[in-house]
């Protein structure tokens, strides 16, 4: 395994290469397609073969190419600035943030198919471009989404394996229990017991990913509904795309929520795979667990309070800050409560990041939904005074890296203002957006072949022993 030397040479690596994808706007790869061909998976087909060219002669040409060193900092700290995983969907860059196949959140917003003029993106867009590399038209859009459709059914046993659980359970806990009782309709087990070439293995799992993707809105909601609707449970719209609908099964219905969730799916979708959750799926993947299987794994990483959860907590603080300080809270105000809850130990919810070094693009396309629909938001003036007073803040501790908000610090207000309020349930919201990039990465790793994920590890002594000889 081989890394770059540091984070600001494959920061400047990484936006010159993704500045070079983007003005070559009428390159195979991100070509805006036409209405023609709707059928995904024939799409997937056609371009596997020369893909799995394309890696071949990478590594047949480069393969003993040396991309930079280990640092001792780096194995203690977390593995943080190594370059060591193949993930073709989405690139993160510490200044620019985020890039789907090469395209960043705005020109998502501006290219992908949208329900109506101006509108949001559509997730099943977002969904065909990262597994094909392509702008999809409306129409394959529009079929992709009556497909995920036709694939949406849930087995009874799965809501039985739910109701098996406390009504009390934490969300994410009924969340990864109902994708287990999914894997039981596995194609890619069922393939792979029968006996199956190692070049057709991505067939299965296209399968698998695509019938995963389609069925967790239904298995999340119907958990929303049993934890706090009283079990009222609401059926899918069939005339509602993949947002929407997953927004109407929830119990909203207001055309704003239903473009919020549009937005919020297809930004949570997937951030490269170096994150807890899409990491997760990939090493459990690498060993050939199929996708429900790994989608689990990474739905109990995405659950903890430094990944996932994290959205959570941000609604949270910032309902304890009114609760102290009430709704007009001045600036000078809000800086002591900031100043106390790092005093105390605690960091403030929603800042910082592993990577970015910016403003989560993530949090500012929120902001302008947010500047758009809801301006006069109470919680929403909180968190722009809050964009305000917390940077300076860290940044004069010294201590951090990234003073700047993330993709959680905006997200819970946005749904606490149209009625989804329950913040606990947050993180599975998250969850099922993840599936779409999760879903597609895998069926990318089985189609290129990638091998069984096994790095080395060392113990403190051999490190010190390492670095007396090295000195």
């Amino acid at each position: 395994m081989v890394f770059f030397r540091s984070v600001a040479v494959l920061s400047k690596l990484r936006s010159r290469l993704a500045q070079q994808s983007t003005s070559l706007g009428a390159a195979r790869w991100l070509q805006i397609q036409s209405a023609s061909d709707l059928d995904l998976h024939s799409q997937l087909k056609d371009m596997i073969p020369e893909q799995q060219e394309r890696l071949k002669k990478l590594k047949a040409e480069n393969g003993k190419v040396q991309l930079g060193n280990i640092t001792v900092d780096m194995v203690i700290g977390g593995m943080r600035g190594m370059t060591g995983l193949l993930w073709e969907t989405s690139l993160l860059d510490p200044d620019e943030g985020i890039r789907f196949r090469g395209l960043s959140i705005p020109e998502c917003q501006k290219l992908l198919p949208a329900a109506s003029p101006g509108g949001e993106p559509l997730p099943e867009g977002l969904l065909w471009l990262l597994l094909t590399g392509k702008v999809p038209s409306k129409e394959q859009v529009d079929a992709l989404s009556k497909e995920l459709q036709s694939r949406s059914k849930v087995p009874d046993h799965v809501y039985k394996a739910i109701n098996a659980l406390p009504a009390t359970a934490h969300p994410m806990t009924q969340f990864t229990t109902g994708v287990m009782a999914l894997q039981v309709e596995s194609e890619f087990q069922k393939a792979y017991d029968k006996g199956l070439s190692k070049a057709k293995f991505w067939e299965p799992t296209y399968e698998d990913s695509m019938n995963l993707i389609a069925r967790v809105p239904v298995v999340a909601s119907f958990i929303y509904r049993r934890i706090c609707k009283e079990g009222q449970i609401i059926p899918a719209d069939s005339s509602l795309d993949y947002g929407a609908n997953f927004s109407h099964m929830l119990g909203y219905d207001d055309p704003k929520m239903l473009e919020l969730m549009r937005l919020y799916v297809t930004i949570h979708s997937d951030h490269e795979g170096g994150n807890v959750s899409a990491h997760t799926a990939h090493l459990v993947g690498s060993a050939l667990s199929d996708p429900y299987l790994s989608f689990a794994a990474a739905l109990n990483g995405l659950a903890g309070p430094l990944h996932g959860l994290a959205n959570q907590e941000v609604l949270l603080w910032i309902k304890s800050v009114v609760k102290e300080c009430g709704e007009n809270i001045t600036t000078e105000q809000l800086k002591d409560y900031v100043w106390k809850t790092l005093n105390s130990g605690k960091v403030v919810p929603g800042y910082g990041h592993g990577v970015l070094r910016k403003t989560d693009p993530r949090y500012t396309c929120q902001r302008e939904f947010a500047l758009k629909h809801l301006p006069a938001d109470p919680l929403f003036q909180l968190v722009s005074k809050l964009y305000e007073v917390v940077p300076p803040i860290l940044t004069q501790l010294g201590k951090v890296k990234n003073p700047w908000p993330n993709v959680d610090a905006h997200s819970g207000v946005l749904l606490n203002h149209f009625g989804l309020s329950e913040a606990r349930y947050y993180t599975v919201l998250f969850g099922v957006s993840r599936s779409i990039g999760i879903g597609s990465q895998l069926i990318w790793d089985r189609a290129l072949g990638l091998p069984l994920e096994r790095p080395k590890s060392v113990t403190m002594e051999w490190l010190e022993n390492y670095c007396k000889k090295a000195a």
